[in-house]
């Protein structure tokens, strides 16, 4: 990956995370805009040389200078709240999966099949392999079916956590004694990581998050092999 990639966001595998994407690019666009006529602005006025010394008001300008900034927050306002109610939105979930915070692991629950339930700690980096990622890989992958509305029920046993995975652009956090709900969407089959984005004591790096995204039909035989 180049230098400039690392400053750029993962690429989204759900229609949310592309949603955010585009308001991502929509707003840095608006910011470029802006940035680049107060520069021009400000480099203009310092080789003018007309001044008004009796200019008291400048009821139009003043209008202008007004009247503008807010338009502007408006474009950035309508779809950054479109967004927010997307993020709640829960549309008729074929699968819940809940998942439970702890120092310094996660477990996971797939209540609706059989009540299948397993811990995902990180893996030491002296039993990886070469085709795993340091301080990223776990030992239990969460296999979820592409292309399927899920429902995801996150919370915590002792400490505050969050559970976030960029490129499905979900961040749910983890807090004991409350069940906080979320919903994901994958697109296509593939390994996505995330980790807890709460500093949740000593170890609060080393709880990483791996998605394993497959085909439905693939994922029922994975459900019926356990």
């Amino acid at each position: 990956m180049s230098t400039w990639g690392n400053y750029l966001l993962q690429d989204a595998n759900s229609p949310l995370m592309e949603q955010l994407s585009f308001f991502h690019d929509n707003t840095m666009m608006i910011l470029t805009m802006i940035t680049v006529m107060v520069i021009y602005i400000m480099s203009t006025m310092t080789k003018n040389k007309l001044i008004n010394r009796y200019l008291m008001e400048g009821q139009t300008i003043e209008l202008i200078w007004t009247m503008l900034p807010a338009i502007t927050l408006i474009f950035i306002a309508l779809p950054s709240l479109r967004l927010l109610y997307m993020i709640d939105e829960i549309n008729n979930p074929i699968m819940t999966l809940k998942i439970i915070g702890h120092q310094w692991y996660w477990s996971y629950e797939y209540s609706d099949f059989n009540n299948i339930e397993f811990d995902s700690y990180m893996k030491p980096s002296n039993e990886i392999n070469k085709t795993e990622f340091r301080l990223l890989d776990v030992d239990n992958r969460t296999v979820l079916p592409t292309n399927s509305q899920i429902r995801v029920l996150v919370t915590a046993a002792d400490v505050l956590h969050s559970w976030a995975v960029p490129a499905l652009g979900i961040k749910i956090d983890a807090v004991p004694g409350r069940l906080n709900q979320g919903s994901i969407n994958i697109n296509r089959p593939g390994l996505m990581f995330g980790q807890c984005s709460e500093i949740c004591g000593a170890n609060h790096s080393f709880m990483p998050i791996v998605i394993e995204s497959i085909m439905i039909k693939n994922f029922i035989k994975w459900m019926n092999s356990l």
